[in-house]
């Protein structure tokens, strides 16, 4: 069935079939039970088999998307809660094993956040606990084993990306399904479930806003997704316009933060780069964006009576009525004063943390609440090792800044790579992204090399012809 997928040129059936799925789960968790493994059950013998990696990122980067629209139609046992932990894990495992990897800096990472499952100085946590912290980081150290070094094409990379939006427009789908009507909602200064299917509305938002990169980045190429470019504005649109109606503001700012990268690079490359790899031109790209993201807010602002503008202004019921003072902890929503005293649990923890999972127990002002920021969290929890593991991701991330790649390509993949670290500023590491992100960034982008077999006019086409 991964096979179908990719190489079929209908994309816009597969937009209405998963359009259609998104529908079918809103109103019964076994449509999506059903199709999920249908795909394995059809695909996973296959990719297991054969030799070529690129078929096992798809399949990974498929079915791990699923998450969020799992956790919305309530399809536990049959699919996990945290599908996208443990699939991610057994998949990165069997790809390291199978495709081998070209760097030990995953495994570092791993072996570095071990030492604290072993102690726990609140003496509270669980196995569940255990697990749920745990998974996130042990991913993204995973994700750097395999993915680092991998190459695909530059058409394997739109391919990938296409698949990957694929399940992200049957969460879109659910949840305007699922919502109330426009006049039967009352919005507050505060995120709305209302608008998010279902679920949690920092990762609905989050899922949203790299639909709007994405989309963004098909839009601006000249990529299709459905095949009909007005039809592919309009899922520009919509993914921003219900992402806003969340009133989740982290996830719609890391999608804008993704178009930025990408302004960025094209505005940095030299005009024979420009000329050579036929990038957009950044005078209508800037404008098609302004223009794209103002009318979306401008839209959701007026349907929300401007408490949309006012939330993104960090504004609270509080701080509106004088009765709180506006601060970064307010506009924050709190995780600051989580962040600072992760800071403070760290201070006298310093070598090994207070184990996985106790920071929430053995704080103050903010006992019982999840750390929202993994890297405050790694310090507490972790402590010197911790450190270390997050310096490991920062070197990562310059060396791909660094790297020489073709603009569009390196501000593709460095994008990914900045999502997906500020993901981790406001969502931790709860959701498949970080880890998939970051490995995807980490790949090589391969061009066909000239020689008798492979003309100059044969490389254009396979680097720039709308897919």
């Amino acid at each position: 069935m991964i096979k179908r997928i990719i190489l079929s040129k209908n994309y816009l059936f597969w937009t209405i079939f998963h359009v259609l799925l998104g529908v079918a789960s809103s109103l019964s968790p076994f449509g999506l039970i059903i199709w999920f493994y249908l795909v394995v059950g059809t695909s996973f013998l296959t990719i297991i088999r054969i030799k070529n990696v690129f078929p096992f990122i798809i399949f990974i980067t498929y079915l791990t998307s699923f998450e969020l629209l799992a956790r919305m139609s309530q399809t536990s046992p049959f699919i996990p809660y945290e599908l996208g932990k443990y699939l991610l894990c057994l998949m990165l495992i069997i790809g390291v094993f199978k495709f081998g990897f070209n760097s030990y800096l995953g495994l570092i990472m791993v072996v570095l956040i071990l030492p604290s499952i072993f102690f726990d100085l609140s003496g509270k946590v669980d196995k569940q606990g255990l697990i749920f912290n745990l998974m996130g980081p042990i991913n993204v150290g995973l994700a750097i084993w395999f993915f680092y070094g991998k190459s695909i094409t530059k058409i394997q990379l739109i391919k990938l990306l296409r698949i990957s939006l694929l399940p992200l427009i049957s969460v879109l789908s659910s949840i305007i399904f699922k919502s109330p009507s426009y006049d039967e909602l009352e919005f507050t200064l505060g995120a709305s479930f209302a608008t998010s299917g279902g679920g949690g509305s920092n990762q609905v938002s989050t899922l949203l806003g790299i639909g709007i990169f994405i989309s963004f980045l098909f839009l601006i190429n000249k990529w299709k997704i459905t095949g009909n470019r007005i039809l592919d504005f309009g899922l520009f649109f919509l993914f921003g316009f219900q992402g806003l109606l969340t009133f989740s503001r982290g996830g719609i700012i890391g999608g804008v933060l993704g178009i930025l990268v990408i302004l960025f690079f094209i505005m940095l490359s030299a005009e024979s780069d420009k000329r050579r790899y036929k990038l957009p031109k950044l005078g209508k790209i800037f404008v098609l964006a302004a223009i794209l993201l103002m009318i979306t807010f401008q839209v959701a602002d007026n349907l929300t009576g401007g408490l949309l503008g006012l939330r993104y202004l960090g504004e609270t019921e509080g701080t509106l009525a004088g009765t709180k003072e506006k601060s970064i902890d307010s506009i924050t929503t709190g995780r600051f004063n989580i962040f600072m005293e992760d800071l403070e649990l760290w201070e006298e923890n310093l070598v090994l943390g207070v184990g996985v999972g106790a920071s929430s127990y053995l704080r103050g002002g903010s006992q019982f609440y999840l750390s929202h920021v993994e890297l405050s969290r790694l310090l507490s929890e972790h402590g010197i090792l911790g450190l270390l593991y997050f310096i490991i991701l920062m070197y990562l991330m310059i060396r791909l800044i660094k790297s020489k790649k073709p603009p569009m390509e390196k501000g593709i993949l460095v994008a990914l790579f900045l999502i997906a670290i500020y993901t981790t500023f406001h969502a931790a590491m709860r959701t498949y992204l970080t880890p998939w992100f970051i490995g995807l960034s980490l790949m090589e982008i391969k061009y066909p090399k000239l020689g008798s077999k492979t003309s100059k006019k044969e490389v254009s086409k396979e680097s720039n012809q709308p897919v």
